[in-house]
């Protein structure tokens, strides 16, 4: 048990001192992409262990994470999960995915994101002309997965992402593309599904996003000192095309405890993103099996590690699988988590599956 330790200590290690020695990139390119909503983080068991999923994920919260996680789902199913935001923005995920033994996993996901109504101001009518104006951004994923070998798993997913800001919209369409690589490696069972499992994705790698609508237009005068009959031309605003936050992850996930009743896993997440510097999220996950009753877990983490100017903090959750007696192996799955965001408040998600 202490080898094993001392083992995954020197991994542990060694993701962080790689992530904390790559803050010599800059420039970090702050504020320079579109549909930023990509980046929240979906899912309430990920969300409690500091968003560090890639190398972990094996439900329907993969969709987000790494599609091909979705390979290593046992059962089809469907996933709700509502994640109030800060600043009275709500977001929701949902995902279904079917096991077609053979062939492989697929899998569908819907993001949403309703920033809420405001009033509409302008310069003559600063207290509101009477009309409110909305904001949403979506995402629509279609994903497959499949296990090419027992120990090598490969997923990818298409997605449509919109963005809508009362009368003008923008639409980009992207790729995921995921692995997973199961090992023996620190297995203290010495079987692949309790060793080292490392996972890798590229997220949001597509089109760039551009705004266009009728909010847009706008009368103009294009010779304002000279007097004529074209002093109210309608001219357009014309927008910069923007890019999607593409996100490179790298994660891993060990067992370092694994016996008839309960398990303990560490995972760490690396990340290399567009449009900001790297960063390591870190978690942990205890899971005991309670037979009679179901499963329980409890998690922590801490996402956005050697992140300069970072808002998130520690993370912590719960979750429960209830598997239905004599009911063909159905059950329902819940999952809680809590994120403290400093300043701006705190965060929590709550996700219900149901698996069949």
């Amino acid at each position: 048990m202490k080898s094993h330790a001392l083992k995954t200590g020197v991994v542990l290690a060694a993701v962080l001192v790689a992530a904390a020695s790559s803050q010599a990139q800059k420039p970090y390119r702050r504020g320079t992409t579109s549909g930023n909503f990509l980046e929240f983080g979906y899912g309430s068991a990920g969300n409690a262990m500091g968003d560090a999923a890639t190398g972990l994920s094996d439900d329907l919260s993969a969709v987000y994470w790494n599609p091909s996680g979705l390979a290593l789902m046992r059962q089809s199913g469907i996933l709700f999960m509502m994640q109030p935001w800060i600043a009275g923005i709500n977001s929701a995920f949902a995902a279904g995915g079917l096991v077609v033994p053979g062939l492989g996993t697929f899998g569908i996901g819907l993001l949403q994101v309703d920033y809420g109504r405001e009033p509409v101001t302008t310069l003559e009518m600063q207290e509101g002309t009477g009309e409110n104006y909305s904001a949403a951004d979506y995402c629509i994923s279609i994903s497959y997965a499949r296990k090419l070998a027992q120990w090598f798993a490969f997923g990818a997913s298409a997605k449509m992402v919109s963005s809508r800001i009362w009368h003008c919209n923008a639409t980009a369409f992207a790729m995921d593309l995921g692995v997973r690589v199961n090992t023996d490696f620190f297995s203290p069972t010495g079987e692949r599904g309790d060793g080292l499992s490392i996972g890798m994705s590229i997220s949001n790698y597509g089109t760039k996003m551009k705004f266009d609508g009728m909010d847009l237009l706008q009368p103009i005068d294009p010779d304002p000192y000279t007097s004529g009959e074209y002093d109210n031309v309608e001219g357009q605003y014309k927008t910069q095309a923007w890019e999607l936050p593409l996100l490179f992850r790298i994660g891993m996930a060990i067992h370092p405890l694994v016996n008839s009743f309960s398990r303990l896993t560490i995972a760490a997440d690396a990340l290399h993103p567009n449009n900001n510097c790297e960063s390591v999220n870190v978690g942990a996950q205890y899971e005991f099996n309670a037979h009679a009753f179901g499963t329980f877990y409890l998690r922590g983490g801490y996402k956005a590690l050697f992140m300069s100017e970072s808002y998130y903090g520690p993370s912590y959750g719960i979750g429960f699988i209830y598997r239905m007696p004599r009911a063909n192996h159905m059950a329902i799955q819940v999952d809680y988590a809590y994120r403290d965001m400093d300043l701006l408040g705190s965060i929590h998600s709550y996700t219900f599956s149901f698996l069949f």
